[in-house]
């Protein structure tokens, strides 16, 4: 596994294992599909955003996933941590990339906080989270109506002062 910057020649795999899995769409939340032409347009967007740091998850030469701070607020110290993983469940993978970007956000930019939302049945991400120093804060009750059921949004952090 390596992290790599996002580059367009992984729109098309993007589009064949991300967020059109219904899996993925659920852990992230989301109701809407999506085209190549919509991927290539958000890997343009990403790689002239200065407020952005993101790395695609790469598994022999293969896109699985990708871990991003957004938006970036240097003047507060802080940023929004996002990951989503397509394929490489249990290896890993997702603990790797959280603690490259915590490491790039404290030690590299000189954040001090790095927050997420998780949904609450998302019980393999947030003892990812809890293990890379994320503690709770609170909750969104009802942030998610998936299935016709509503789910709360967990909001936890990691300061750079915390012992991680």
């Amino acid at each position: 596994m390596e992290l790599v910057p996002l580059r367009p020649e992984f729109a098309p795999q993007m589009l064949a294992g991300g967020p059109n899995n219904d899996e993925v769409n659920r852990f992230t939340g989301t109701h809407a599909t999506f085209t190549l032409e919509d991927y290539e347009a958000y890997i343009e967007r990403t790689l002239n955003d200065p407020d952005r740091y993101t790395r695609a998850i790469v598994e022999d030469g293969r896109f699985i996933g990708e871990v991003v701070l957004s938006p970036i607020d240097d003047a507060n110290r802080k940023s929004g941590l996002r990951i989503a993983l397509w394929d490489g469940f249990g290896k890993g993978y997702g603990t790797i990339a959280i603690k490259h970007v915590l490491d790039y956000a404290f030690n590299e930019r000189n954040l001090h906080r790095v927050d997420l939302e998780v949904y609450d049945f998302n019980e393999r991400a947030i003892h990812v989270y809890k293990k890379c120093g994320f503690r709770e804060e609170g909750r969104l009750r009802d942030a998610l109506l998936w299935d016709g059921v509503f789910h709360d949004a967990i909001v936890m952090s990691v300061l750079s002062t915390d012992n991680i």
